[in-house]
């Protein structure tokens, strides 16, 4: 699987981790930084394009990180055509993906501990939406949230 990731100084350390343990199970890593730990950056500077990766089918799942994984959360969700959430288990891990579709995690690198981030990631990867039609029906709704002002 193609999986983009991204961080700021906040998730720095577990954006180094995850991405090391990905890549030992042969998943291609696309990182938008930051590259270099540095206490000034500024998450929009990596999520952003994490986020326009994926809507442009770039890469097939994201993980944004950062200190809470909040701000994450809050930039991935204005570009169009992400679906991202805030996810500190691994129930919401596969229940995003299963009922939401969501093709982005959010986590807090100040907030979980690098086991527990490494199972919600595994989870993450491997659940698929289910296609059901109340699912279908609710991310239609809100798709046309996207035609109303989300980042093109």
């Amino acid at each position: 699987m193609r999986i983009g990731i991204a961080c700021d100084h906040g998730g720095f350390g577990l954006k180094r981790e995850l991405t090391e343990r990905l890549r030992s199970l042969n998943h291609q890593v696309v990182d938008f930084g930051a590259t270099k730990l540095d206490n000034d950056d500024d998450y929009p500077d990596y999520v952003v394009p994490l986020g326009k990766a994926i809507a442009a089918g770039e890469v097939d799942r994201g993980i944004a990180v950062c200190g809470s994984g909040v701000g994450a959360s809050v930039v991935v969700n204005k570009v169009k055509g992400v679906r991202g959430a805030l996810i500190h288990d691994t129930f919401s891990a596969h229940q995003g993906v299963e009922d939401d579709d969501i093709n982005v995690i959010c986590l807090g690198g100040r907030v979980i501990g690098g086991e527990l981030a490494w199972e919600i990631v595994k989870v993450f990867l491997n659940a698929s939406f289910s296609g059901a039609e109340r699912h279908r029906r609710r991310l239609a709704k809100v798709a046309l949230l996207d035609d109303k002002g989300k980042d093109k």
